[in-house]
This record gives C-alpha cells, structure tokens and sequence, in this order.
C-alpha cells in the first residue's frame, strides 16, 4: 500500500502557496499510462484489489505501488504482456508512458520506474475451445 504523505512540488516564485499530490493520484495516473502501451493486457494487484473491482469499484490504481524517497517517486508496476510481443520493448515503453505522463500533469521528480511482468496472456480463440 502506498505512503500517506504527499508529494510537495516546489513552491511556485510568486509564492502562492504550495501544491501537494496524493500518491493515489500518482498511481492512478501511472497505472492509465501502463495500459495505453500496446502489449499490456493488464495490471496486476494483489487480491484485496481483485476483490475490491469484484464488488464494483474500478481500481485505476491497480497493480502499481508509489513509494515516496528524497531523491524522488519510487514506482513499482505489474503487469501481463499479450504473447508474442517484446518484453523489453513493452517493458521500455511502460516505463517512458508513465514518465511522460507524469512530467506532463505533475512534474514531479522520478527516482525510478520498476516494471514487474507477471505473466504472458495467450490468446483464446473460439476455434481453439471448440
């Protein structure tokens, strides 16, 4: 689960005030990014997640983890891959997604980006049922 504390971006020159982002959001934000990669099928969570989007609340969060550091965020991703797709060039894709994403809407400073693949989804057809 992620840290409480917010993300401070540094505060604006004309000091009107200062801006905190919730780790929530930064998953959130990052687990969107993961999915619009081509060869991703799907986040991974654990199961107190899968049962949370069984009951009917969508978890856009899903199977990434943000860790707060002085150097920057930490974020940890699972995913599945399609089969027959390159998984360090899915894997590099993920990561550069999220980094444009989050320089774009937050701009906040990124210590790592760690891309976890879980596991391969094949294909089912309905020939291969029959």
């Amino acid at each position: 689960m992620s840290e409480y504390r917010a993300v401070d971006l540094e505060e604006e020159k004309n000091e009107l005030g200062k801006i905190e982002i919730s780790p929530e959001v930064i998953e959130v934000i990052a687990g969107l990014a993961a999915t619009e990669v081509e060869g991703v099928y799907a986040l991974r969570g654990n199961f107190a997640t899968d049962v949370v989007e069984r009951l009917g609340k969508k978890n856009h969060g899903k199977g990434v983890k943000v860790e707060m550091g002085e150097d920057g965020v930490k974020i940890e991703i699972s995913v599945t891959l399609n089969y027959g797709v390159s998984v360090p060039e899915v894997a590099r894709s993920i990561q550069t997604g999220i980094q444009q994403a989050l320089q774009n809407m937050t701009s906040i400073s990124i210590e790592a980006i760690n891309v976890h693949v879980l596991g391969i989804q094949f294909e089912h057809t309905e020939e291969a049922t029959e």
